[in-house]
């Protein structure tokens, strides 16, 4: 398996090297982004191991630019421990997110793991679990099954979790595959799914929702939008399986 190391830490790299060596083959190191990403479209590696802090372009900026057909998996190495930081990589399509100092072993297993499957599958690969979890969110926060934006809003946060990067497209890419899956328009999934998140915010199930995210940042003035809300629910999911 080829990897590429992207890090500003030159003696990380180096150890890094020494120590992936062992079972893998480094390709490649590059101390920023941009450095990383050209080396991602010229030696195509099975996986990139990426620092998120680092000078000119940050792991963030190469999650972002890179291209959509790539097949080359992302493991963010970080020293950044905040759940802000995490959320927003494995949303950007990093497949795991790993806090340094790293254990070999653990980062050996990782990286075994990979060709089997990414995040996105690994919720999937139990559909029903799945199901239920996003069935539990709903009732915990007071969306009832009757109102038609309950089917909608269970699917677009399907699509999220398969895809985080689409809730950056709501507009012109979640809102029409859901249109065209249950034969509506892109403008009706859109209201009913405002309607949904309108329903839970009037039954004043606000620390509910609160405690379900581990945050407390809305209230009765304060819901969030579409987006907001469906990113929040696949991100949970998606924390909970790294």
């Amino acid at each position: 398996m080829n990897i590429l190391l992207v890090d500003d830490d030159v003696e990380l790299l180096e150890k890094l090297k020494s120590d992936l060596n062992e079972k893998f083959e480094v390709v490649g190191t590059a101390t920023n982004g941009r450095q990383g990403l050209e080396l991602i479209n010229s030696l195509n590696p099975d996986v990139a191991i990426v620092d998120l802090i680092m000078p000119e372009a940050d792991g963030y900026w190469l999650l972002e630019n890179m291209n959509a057909s790539c097949h080359t998996k992302i493991i963010i190495l970080s020293a950044l421990s905040k759940e802000g930081f995490i959320v927003k990589a494995t949303r950007l399509g990093a497949v795991y997110y790993i806090i340094k100092p790293y254990d070999k072993d653990v980062l050996y297993n990782r990286i075994l793991e990979l060709p089997q499957k990414n995040i996105g599958t690994l919720v999937r690969s139990n559909n029903k679990s799945l199901e239920e979890k996003i069935t539990n969110i709903f009732i915990t926060v007071g969306i009832p099954a009757h109102i038609k934006g309950y089917k909608f809003l269970r699917e677009a946060i399907k699509l999220a979790i398969d895809n985080p990067s689409i809730v950056n497209s709501i507009t012109k890419k979640l809102y029409p595959v859901i249109a065209d899956k249950f034969s509506t328009s892109a403008s009706k999934v859109e209201r009913s799914i405002r309607h949904a998140i309108e329903v839970a915010w009037n039954k004043g199930r606000i620390e509910n929702i609160n405690t379900l995210f581990g945050v407390k940042v809305y209230s009765n003035k304060d819901r969030p939008t579409n987006g907001e809300f469906i990113a929040l629910v696949a991100d949970k999911m998606l924390l909970e399986v790294i």
